[in-house]
């Protein structure tokens, strides 16, 4: 098992982002496709702007289990890199919905996270093969039933902001695509000096 602690930093430094961001102007780092080209920074600041307390504390709360999951699985940078990678890919894809017009808070990036433990855990042999299994299960139960191809925002009980299901899903399809490219370019064999 390796150390988690880069997957400790990572959680902890999504968490503290998200509270340094909080008594900023929403409206000034939030998703909105129509001002990316000209003020990139959204690409990234968008997941660290919430809309209400307890859409801060939901997120929150999901930076904690996440970390938990992390130090559990012993998972490290390689993971942590991956997550950074996902990051800005979660809400570039928020670009094949044009009609979401704003968003905003970690749940795309909650999602590439738990692709990317889910995906590590696969890989390993014993009990975490079967753990990954469950967990992508779930994640894949959990958008079906968010129908992230219909509407772009949709109220749900118990929430006093509207979920955005696309990002779910480019949270996660997000989190698949940084763990291919990470775990590929690091996990390759070293190349003898001979070239063969």
């Amino acid at each position: 098992m390796t150390s988690a602690r880069g997957w400790l930093a990572l959680c902890a430094v999504l968490a503290v982002l998200s509270l340094l961001a909080w008594p900023l102007p929403r409206e000034a780092l939030d998703w909105q496709p129509g001002l990316v080209a000209t003020q990139s920074w959204r690409v990234v600041t968008a997941a660290f702007v919430h809309l209400t307390p307890l859409h801060l504390a939901a997120n929150l709360a999901g930076c904690a289990v996440l970390a938990l999951l992390g130090w559990r699985a012993g998972l490290g940078r390689r993971e942590a890199l991956a997550g950074v990678v996902a990051l800005p890919l979660v809400q570039l894809g928020l670009l094949l919905r044009p009609e979401l017009q704003r968003y905003a808070g970690l749940s795309g990036e909650l999602h590439a996270l738990a692709a990317i433990a889910a995906l590590t855990l696969l890989t390993r042999r014993s009990r975490d093969h079967f753990i990954g299994a469950a967990v992508v299960i779930g994640l894949i139960v959990k958008l079906v039933l968010e129908h992230p191809l219909g509407p772009a925002l949709r109220a749900t009980p118990g929430f006093d902001f509207a979920v955005a299901p696309f990002a779910h899903l480019s949270g996660a399809v997000a989190g698949l695509i940084a763990w291919g490219m990470t775990m590929q370019r690091f996990s390759r064999p070293p190349r003898t000096p001979h070239g063969t």
